[in-house]
């Protein structure tokens, strides 16, 4: 983003409030992410953040359901899926709900579709790596979390460290220097 050279800045802050108001609201209506960003921190609420985590879910766990000819179709559904999440960060700045949907990303396809995560292949090379990436992301972002939370997540950290190092991620979690299983 360019800086503001400071004498605009100065003409700017010194323009009448109408003027300002109106600036302001054209600015904002140029950015659709700036625009739900705005609209969740002044007209939504804590529950509003339940329900968007909740159609996320929903998502995962219908896709992940979802027939998949290859892994190489399965892993761009979950790109998208993760696209979601991250989109949803932006918007809700919701520390907590990234690792708990890219966990449960990650477990959900796991649990649905092990055949084609089950061995290494060249076919699974792309996806056994994207994989032990997301898992390498959640294990960096949960110290960065409230120790309060550990106890939440400790179940389902651990069983897809368990499913990373059993199945065709493991190869590139030794690589990744992924630990076997996470304590708090």
């Amino acid at each position: 983003m360019p800086k503001l050279p400071k004498e605009l800045e100065k003409a700017v802050l010194s323009l009448p409030s109408k003027d300002k108001d109106k600036l302001l609201i054209k600015l904002i209506g140029k950015s659709e992410l700036l625009i739900q960003q705005l609209h969740f921190q002044l007209l939504e609420d804590e529950s509003d953040l339940k329900i968007k985590r909740e159609e996320i879910r929903n998502s995962i766990l219908r896709i992940s359901k979802m027939y998949h000819d290859t892994p190489g179709w399965m892993m761009m559904d979950m790109r998208e899926l993760n696209g979601r999440i991250t989109h949803h960060v932006k918007v809700t700045k919701d520390k907590y709900g990234e690792v708990e949907l890219t966990l449960y990303l990650l477990n959900s396809f796991f649990q649905n579709q092990l055949t084609h995560l089950e061995y290494y292949s060249g076919k699974t090379d792309s996806i056994a790596l994207y994989i032990a990436k997301r898992t390498e992301f959640i294990l960096n972002k949960l110290p960065k979390l409230h120790p309060d939370y550990y106890v939440e997540f400790e179940r389902d950290i651990n069983k897809l460290l368990e499913n990373v190092h059993n199945y065709c991620p493991s190869f590139y979690a030794k690589q990744l220097m992924i630990a076997k299983n996470w304590e708090y």
